[in-house]
């Protein structure tokens, strides 16, 4: 894998080893950024981060912070170890449920420009309600969320959707405030 573009475009980086994380591809990760535009000096939550390549591809491209949340020891690991071979700066790593850190921020007024939603593909449906219910807290006036899921499956949010869009085995859906 690598960043596809920004300051560190070109640079590889390195995902969790094992069936347990499923890094976005380089084609779904240029898609999305494509249809989120310049991310100057936003606010990024990477929420089910895994190799945290959502969260570095915003770095590279301009944002100013990111919290990457992962609740797996290799796996917030290896976000570490990429942060420091990137040299990238405004980020931090919580090794953490991502529900719970979502009732933590929402309960104390945090917002996100942008945030990144991608469960495991089998877990959408047991995690959607709760989400539902966390995700708008943490989303700033005009900020965009940016959810993965498989293909099939089409997230319902109580959020104004905006797009909805399938590459391969992936579906990236874009909700606004």
């Amino acid at each position: 894998m690598r960043i596809i573009a920004g300051d560190k475009k070109g640079h590889r980086i390195a995902a969790p080893r094992g069936d347990n994380t499923r890094p976005t591809g380089d084609r779904v990760r240029e898609a999305l950024f494509n249809m989120l535009g310049p991310l100057d000096a936003a606010s990024v939550a990477d929420l089910f981060a895994g190799s945290g390549a959502l969260g570095l591809e915003a770095l590279s491209r301009g944002a100013a912070s990111c919290v990457f949340v992962e609740s797996g020891h290799g796996a917030a690991r290896v976000i570490q170890s990429n942060l420091l071979k990137l040299g990238l700066t405004g980020a931090m790593v919580q090794k953490r449920d991502v529900l719970a850190f979502l009732r933590e921020q929402g309960g104390r007024g945090v917002r996100y420009d942008l945030v990144f939603c991608d469960p495991p593909y089998g877990d959408w449906e047991a995690l959607e309600l709760e989400l539902a219910a966390l995700l708008p807290s943490v989303l700033a006036d005009g900020g965009v969320l940016a959810v993965e899921t498989e293909a099939r499956t089409e997230p319902a949010l109580p959020l104004a959707l905006v797009t909805s869009r399938r590459y391969g085995s992936a579906r990236i859906t874009l909700f606004r405030p």
